[in-house]
């Protein structure tokens, strides 16, 4: 009995042995997550130095340029589908996040953070989750226009009263693009043709971004055009002569779109990939890029600044984020030959 007590003991402390080996000698995840960010750098970079200096996991950020944003990124991580290279993708839309889940780039990871987020702006499989919204304005230069009668819907773009005298983005770019898609998914693709030609032919101007759009307002080149809120509240709150409107707020609504957040396919640092996430769709973040980004929480108890509007106040397009991304290569390529070709 006594000889059979000193082999289990002998074999618990091999075990013991072999478990310390294996804690100290096989490779362990590296205390760094990398993360490409199309999120402009100027809010996000600090967002990111306060996890780093939370969790002392470093943060490896691969940022856009404006010209290119979203899709360089996007088409970087389909490049990358074999090999890897990032943890996460922190987009600051969401239909190109679906196109990447279609492509088999992503794998889901389900946040405890995001269980108080609205389904609607989340993937019910928790491949892609969306925080921090912004909507689709019209910006108009006061000194040009009178406030009576101030541009209020899309169609204004298209009022020969105005020609030539608005503006868009790049429409085959970022915001701009799922604004376009998301009026083939609303109006029906014929409808929605229609009024692009419209656009056209009231002479449209195309600029390369909604930042330059909001400056081209601002200086009085055009007289007003389509943004994004963070962007025209850049300038008003730098005392520009330019008011925000969203617009059809009596009829079709406005695209509301979220940024979103989502774990990379074999991501080489997952777990902590899954830590930056959470972090992402945190209080504190939604709050900070409600007071720096003027952007929209989908949280309810997040504190508000005044001048930022709850989510639920705005009448927003009453249409999925899977049918514009359905209507998105269609749309693409029409704008595509009507305005850049």
């Amino acid at each position: 009995m006594m000889i059979l007590n000193k082999k289990i003991g002998v074999f618990i402390i091999g075990i013991i042995l072999l478990g310390c080996l294996l804690f100290f000698f096989l490779p362990k995840e590296e205390k760094v997550v990398v993360v490409y960010v199309a999120h402009d750098q100027d809010y996000s970079e600090p967002i990111l130095k306060k996890f780093e200096n939370l969790t002392g996991i470093k943060v490896k950020a691969l940022y856009d340029t404006e010209a290119t944003k979203t899709v360089g990124l996007v088409n970087r991580l389909i490049a990358e589908k074999n090999n890897p290279q990032a943890d996460v993708f922190w987009n600051n839309e969401m239909i190109r996040s679906i196109l990447l889940k279609e492509k088999g780039i992503l794998q889901p990871y389900c946040s405890p953070n995001a269980k108080d987020i609205p389904s609607f702006f989340k993937d019910e499989d928790c491949y892609w989750t969306g925080f921090a919204a912004r909507a689709r304005v019209i910006i108009y230069n006061i000194q040009k226009i009178n406030e009576s009668e101030a541009p209020s819907s899309i169609y204004d773009f298209i009022n020969p009263k105005w020609k030539g005298k608005a503006c868009i983005a790049n429409p085959i770019l970022g915001s701009t693009s799922t604004h376009i898609a998301s009026l083939f998914a609303l109006l029906g693709k014929e409808k929605a043709k229609e009024f692009l030609l419209k656009m056209k032919a009231n002479e449209v101007q195309i600029v390369e971004s909604n930042s330059m759009v909001r400056d081209q307002v601002v200086a009085g080149e055009c007289w007003f055009g389509l943004t994004d809120t963070d962007d025209a509240w850049d300038a008003i709150l730098a005392g520009k002569p330019i008011k925000m409107v969203f617009p059809d707020q009596d009829g079709m609504g406005t695209l509301v779109f979220p940024n979103t957040v989502m774990l990379i396919k074999n991501a080489p640092h997952a777990e902590n990939g899954k830590k930056l996430i959470d972090f992402l769709l945190s209080n504190w973040v939604e709050e900070e890029l409600a007071r720096k980004a003027l952007q929209i929480p989908l949280k309810k108890d997040v504190k508000l600044p005044e001048n930022v509007p709850k989510v639920e106040e705005i009448r927003m397009m009453n249409v999925s984020f899977q049918k514009i991304y359905e209507n998105l290569n269609e749309s693409t390529q029409f704008i595509h030959n009507i305005f850049l070709t």
